[in-house]
């Protein structure tokens, strides 16, 4: 969960570099470091904290360089200090290494290097992989590629390195394992990075890199190889958004701008999937309606605010396509014996592409026969590449740490798959699916309503920034809604918050409830059984026992026992996850101002996770 950038051309390496560390500070921040190749030796600078405590160690002349990496980290191995930030050296001083990751068998590859004489003055796993690169170079005749190529073969994990010698200064070497890493292509200038942003002010022109592939940098090329050092051809693409869809745009802070752009990203990943016979347009599923109709299961795979889309998709799809759906943890997926077969669709939902719980789940599910279906908002990103097809949602960048127009995007999508089922597998017909796919355009402009009355809410959170404890209720697809919720003021606020069920309320969580306790419900509407009047009488149940009530319901709907009403305008019940989750996006973000905590760069939060 660490951001990487390595930059080798005719400019001053610093300046590429720390915008890129900038660009890249969202994936980890624990602390920061860079190595600039300069004549017959590196300069090394390095410093805990955020990114601003490097470039104010900077701040004195450095050196004249024309290449370096740079490194912003989330620690794993080892606290976040001075001594354990990136890059890591050899004993010489001459060979640095970033990782991105987790080398597995380390304390090995330590015990050996020791062995040998070499000294660590680190606590990381990320110093093996520079005392074991330092002599395989040696042995390779002062090859860095040939001996990242062989130090691979060795290390065991989840990783991305990217290397620099001070004999070759102006040639980068770097590798990727279930870990992300791109390549800039610039006007004699290259780039690498563990993310597009890194580099986007530079080119548009990028390089994917595939499984357990070697790259090779110099201001006036790259060369690709596979790990016994077959030259690949490169797989050239061109980013498609620019450097101010990742600038703050007036907003005080990343993920308020986010939220504000949740109507055009809910547009646009709705953009040209339906077509002018009634039926939804998704491509990019390379299913034929055979495969289709002879599916028995859905299983989601997702972790966090995506395992929240997952539970909503459930409800969807199950209603719509009458199919079962199970919604998986990634993370606990594989360590039982699921069963997926050949007439299993996996849909695997990750923001980044490169989560590597949902990876890995992914990995074993294709390996029992199931076909794979990714929904991501990451071109190019390895969990797309490594599914048999991918729905992309259309969110743009998403720099804060926590998620929101990726949360509702993705929702959409799901939505998408659902109705394609559904019409594929004879459930609704076509007029049925023009008149939902309808109302969820009418969506952008529900959004945009919301926002626009957000003013109020954010007044009405502030006089709850003291309290210990928030709860969220919910129903039907309320309910993942209200652990969205949860999970938002968890991420942000750093607050005790808990998402439940309704109905279970009176099962034990009832207990929590006590003078003066925030509770947030969230309002069923449209919903057949009647879960409107149940909610309210968990709203009583915990109004009795002292509770502040908040609700959310739709224009119009009666509400008792409420203390605060939020007002959403009305839609069919099992879109209303769209429009709810909105407003509790709003109320952590603005508690998380409120107690001053740093919005986009949460504490001990990464925005990837890129580690199991």
């Amino acid at each position: 969960m660490c951001g990487i950038v390595g930059y080798t051309g005719p400019q001053s390496a610093i300046t590429p570099l720390i915008e890129g560390l900038r660009r890249l500070e969202y994936r980890g921040y624990d602390s920061a470091g860079i190595a600039l190749g300069t004549a017959n030796r590196l300069f090394i600078e390095k410093r805990a904290g955020k990114l601003l405590n490097l470039e104010s160690a900077l701040t004195a002349t450095p050196p004249v360089a024309n290449s370096g990496i740079g490194h912003t980290r989330w620690a794993t191995h080892g606290g976040p200090t001075d001594r354990n930030a990136h890059p890591h050296v050899d004993n010489e001083g001459k060979l640095a290494v970033i990782h991105n990751g987790i080398i597995e068998n380390y304390t090995q590859l330590r015990a050996d290097l020791e062995a040998r004489g070499h000294v660590f003055t680190s606590e990381t796993d990320t110093e093996s992989v520079a005392h074991l690169l330092s002599d395989l170079r040696k042995s390779h005749n002062g090859d860095l590629s040939a001996a990242m190529r062989e130090a691979v073969k060795s290390l065991r994990g989840s990783f991305t390195l990217l290397a620099i010698h001070a004999d070759q200064p102006e040639v980068i070497v770097g590798v990727r394992r279930n870990s992300p890493l791109v390549v800039g292509l610039g006007n004699k200038e290259n780039f690498l990075a563990s993310d597009v942003a890194a580099f986007i002010d530079y080119t548009k022109r990028a390089v994917e890199l595939g499984q357990d592939e070697v790259v090779t940098i110099t201001p006036v090329g790259i060369e690709i190889t596979d790990l016994e050092g077959n030259k690949l051809v490169p797989k050239e693409y061109e980013i498609t958004w620019d450097s101010s869809a990742a600038q703050k745009g007036g907003f005080t802070h990343f993920m308020l701008k986010e939220i504000f752009e949740q109507p055009k990203a809910v547009a646009d990943t709705l953009l040209g999937r339906i077509n002018a016979d009634d039926h939804i347009v998704l491509d990019e599923l390379h299913l034929t309606n055979d495969e289709i109709k002879s599916l028995k299961k859905i299983v989601v795979l997702a972790c966090g605010t995506a395992f929240h889309a997952g539970m909503i998709a459930k409800y969807a799809i199950e209603k719509w396509a009458q199919i079962t759906v199970e919604v998986e943890l990634a993370s606990e997926f594989r360590y039982r014996d699921p069963l997926v077969d050949s007439q299993t669709l996996v849909i695997a939902i990750s923001q980044s592409g490169e989560t590597m719980d949902t990876l890995m789940a992914l990995r074993h599910a294709k390996s029992l026969g199931a076909r794979i279906l990714a929904v991501c908002n990451t071109n190019s990103s390895t969990i797309p590449r490594e599914s048999d097809a991918v729905l992309y949602t259309h969110a743009g960048p998403e720099i804060a740490v926590a998620s929101t127009k990726a949360f509702l995007t993705q929702v959409i999508a799901v939505y998408l798959i659902g109705l394609h089922l559904a019409q594929t597998r004879g459930v609704m017909t076509g007029h049925q699916v023009r008149e939902i796919f309808e109302e969820m355009s009418e969506l952008p402009a529900k959004i945009e309503q919301i926002l626009e009355t957000v003013e109020p809410l954010r007044e009405l959170t502030r006089g709850f920034k003291d309290s210990n404890s928030v709860l969220f209720l919910g129903r039907h697809v309320g309910f993942p809604v209200a652990l969205e919720g949860a999970l938002k003021l968890k991420e942000l606020a750093y607050m005790h918050a808990e998402g439940f069920a309704g109905g279970e309320l009176k099962h034990g969580p009832i207990a929590l409830i006590e003078e003066g306790t925030p509770v947030i419900a969230i309002l069923p509407f449209g919903h057949e059984h009647g879960l409107d009047e149940k909610m309210l009488s968990n709203v009583q149940e915990v109004k009795a026992r002292g509770a502040r009530v908040i609700v959310i319901a739709r224009e119009g709907a009666e509400v008792t026992g409420a203390e605060h009403i939020i007002r959403i305008p009305s839609a069919s019940s099992l879109l209303q996850p769209i429009l709810a989750t909105v407003p509790l996006q709003v109320f952590a973000y603005e508690m998380a101002v409120v107690r001053g905590n740093d919005v986009d760069q949460p504490r001990n939060l990464a925005k990837s996770v890129t580690v199991e």
